[in-house]
């Protein structure tokens, strides 16, 4: 070969490892575009530990957080083996496992279990619900629980209110009575409480049968106020399927899932079915809304939230139990920042999310509903750049 022939060969060489090095800078670099800044979590595997008594967990459908960051679940104890083949609870016990745990759980921020109680009162003091749904911590420690559960007479239409540790303190509305989203006396099957507590107030996303915000007394439980979708008056009439290329609808689906007030005086309203949160004043007053992934039908896209810890509560962490994502998202424009997790049995993955919750920390704690039977724990590490879509956020080693 001639010296003339190597010289061209070796610039042509010289060129192609210049063209690979330009092209993997191009990727490098639209991969930093393509990042966010946005609060970065790790799920924890180790958490919660294991529980005594053989006990196991049926639709775990609510969390809350004290405030000494103790995280209280509550779940449908008989929920927990569809065939209802429950082993040592039967009598006499099938096996040595498994019995259902008591509905309400507590965890201390290790994981450990520091107490357990709940369920129906031996001397019918109040009536327990028939599908216990949600459960809210306020600023006195106390804990509020709805219900979800339907039936001939009308199913869950109160709230039940305890001290931290379980003691019945009020039976709010009364039991077994028909939707009406106008009743200023009972509910519809609740789906979550939450808290104003400056001025008092308990936000009640009400819920299964009627189709409305209502807010409450903290002292008394007396209804002040409540709204339908957009600020109307709410309506009970049925609803045609929803239609994700129809108009958005003028009244609110079943259920309403959450309302969660925050530090401005916004209220953020779960639509669950029709795939968006409606904003609010606390007067009921209508601000905006956000469509989430609206192509999602059946149990919906929009299941529950919570806020970032920080003064101004500049995030919303959305719990998506139909699409199997957690959604951060800038809560003053709404816009999704990334996402985080899949379906699936696995750490970091869902079946069915359901719940969201956090501590002053700014840990995340979600739980799941129908086959999922479980709380995770997903571990605050940060502001980082993350991916839009995250993947199932295993810890890094």
């Amino acid at each position: 070969m001639t010296g003339r022939r190597k010289l061209a060969l070796a610039a042509a060489f010289g060129g192609a490892i210049a063209l690979l090095g330009v092209g993997q800078a191009a990727l490098d670099a639209s991969a930093r575009v393509h990042t966010v800044q946005a609060p970065r979590f790790e799920v924890d595997p180790l958490w919660p530990k294991p529980l005594p008594n053989h006990w196991v967990l049926g639709n775990v459908i609510g969390v809350g957080v004290d405030a000494n960051d103790h995280v209280f679940i509550v779940h449908r104890n008989d929920t927990f083996d569809a065939r209802n083949e429950i082993g040592a609870a039967q009598n006499p016990p099938l096996s040595e496992c498994c019995v259902p745990a008591p509905p309400v759980l507590e965890f201390d921020p290790q994981g450990n279990l520091v107490r357990a109680w709940g369920g129906p009162p031996e001397d019918k003091k109040y009536v327990w619900p028939s599908s216990n749904h949600g459960i809210s911590i306020d600023n006195k420690n106390n804990v509020w629980i709805g219900g979800n559960g339907g039936g001939a007479a009308g199913g869950d239409s109160h709230i039940l209110k305890f001290t931290h540790d379980g003691k019945f303190l009020m039976q709010i509305g009364e039991p077994n009575q028909p939707a009406n989203s106008n009743s200023t006396t009972h509910f519809g099957r609740v789906a979550k409480i939450s808290f104003d507590f400056k001025a008092n107030e308990a936000f009640v996303a009400d819920g299964y049968g009627n189709k409305r915000v209502a807010v409450l007394d903290m002292d008394n439980g007396k209804i002040k106020r409540f709204w339908g979708a957009y600020g109307k008056t709410p309506s009970d009439s049925a609803l045609p399927p929803y239609n994700p290329d129809a108009p958005p609808d003028k009244q609110f689906r079943n259920p309403v899932h959450c309302a969660d007030p925050a530090v401005d005086g916004l209220v953020y309203v779960c639509d669950r079915v029709n795939d968006r949160i409606q904003v609010f004043k606390e007067s009921g007053e209508f601000v905006k809304e956000k469509i989430i992934k609206p192509q999602t039908r059946g149990d919906g896209s929009v299941w529950d939230i919570a806020f970032s810890k920080d003064p101004q509560q500049k995030y919303i962490f959305l719990a998506d139990g139909k699409n199997e994502k957690v959604y951060v998202m800038d809560r003053q424009s709404l816009e999704i920042l990334t996402e985080f997790g899949d379906g699936g049995r696995q750490p970091g993955q869902w079946f069915a999310v359901h719940s969201i919750a956090n501590d002053s920390k700014g840990n995340i704690y979600t739980t799941e509903t129908y086959e999922g039977k479980r709380i995770q724990k997903f571990v605050y590490k940060g502001m980082a750049a993350v991916n839009p879509n995250q993947g199932v956020v295993w810890p890094k080693r």
